[in-house]
């Protein structure tokens, strides 16, 4: 049974669990800070952790597919159980993936992530649009067609995307800018929210471009990176409301403590909503 549009289930819940994206990111020094050891073991506890404690309550977990891919097959098992227990739970599962490339590789690549007959089969994924706006066709058309969605860098948290995401085409529109209205376009007259969206710093001093694009805004760079969710109106402006926070570290950093991680997610949906009102 094909899925609702991305954009309504994402918009649904976030009003009903709150505007929060956590990620899944077991690196070396987290599982190291929970006491566990930088293997699969460790990997599997790690991961099941963050989704007992959150995928009930919190609106999007974001598992980051490298830091299981080093662990191989097998870290890549952990990765499908958990994506398939998070949305068993309720949270809407955000692969980030940051896939990118041409042809029937990038149809590949969407069928790993978007295709329902998938093991790694999410709610979204993260693709980059540095081969072309247009070689993410494959992605977008999936996407559309089983109700996922699909989130393409834009101004990323990291000082070095400037370096290609601020440059200039030869038609005077920077690169962001060019891939936002795209967006835009895949999102035209969709309701409540396009299911196409944008990945945008909250470390960014100013966006400079339009970030109307009738669609989700990933927004990285909260916490560990700098970033308070009160910078977020001045970021966003006006599409504040379609925000989707994404706060790592500075929730894992509790565990493996269920209910410190729940506390802390719980308090950064709160200072969203203090930040917005």
């Amino acid at each position: 049974m094909t899925l609702a549009p991305f954009g309504a289930r994402l918009r649904q819940a976030l009003d009903t669990r709150g505007q929060l994206c956590v990620g899944i990111d077991p690196h070396a020094s987290l599982l190291s800070a929970w006491g566990l050891g930088d293997d699969l073991a460790g990997l599997e506890t790690f991961s099941r952790t963050v989704v007992e404690a959150l995928a009930d309550r919190v609106a999007v977990l974001k598992p980051q597919a490298a830091f299981f891919e080093r662990f191989g097959s097998k870290g890549v098992a952990v990765l499908e159980k958990s994506v398939e227990e998070a949305r068993a739970a309720g949270a809407l599962v955000l692969m980030d993936a940051k896939r990118g490339d041409i042809g029937s590789t990038m149809a590949a690549y969407a069928e790993a992530f978007l295709s329902p007959a998938s093991p790694l089969f999410s709610d979204a994924v993260t693709v980059s649009p540095y081969l072309g706006f247009g070689s993410l066709r494959p992605a977008l058309d999936l996407a559309r067609e089983q109700g996922c969605g699909v989130f393409a860098l834009a101004l990323t948290s990291n000082p070095e995307g400037a370096e290609v995401q601020r440059a200039v085409g030869a038609d005077g529109e920077p690169v962001a800018a060019s891939v936002l209205r795209q967006l835009a376009a895949e999102n035209a007259d969709a309701a409540p929210l396009g299911s196409f969206g944008a990945v945008v710093g909250a470390t960014l001093a100013d966006a400079g471009v339009d970030l109307a694009i009738n669609g989700p805004l990933l927004a990285p760079g909260i916490g560990a990176q700098g970033a308070t969710m009160a910078d977020l109106p001045r970021v966003f402006g006006a599409s504040v409301i379609n925000v989707v926070p994404s706060v790592s570290r500075d929730v894992l950093r509790h565990g493996p403590s269920v209910p410190a991680l729940r506390e802390a997610a719980e308090r950064f949906v709160g200072e969203f909503a203090d930040a917005v009102k």
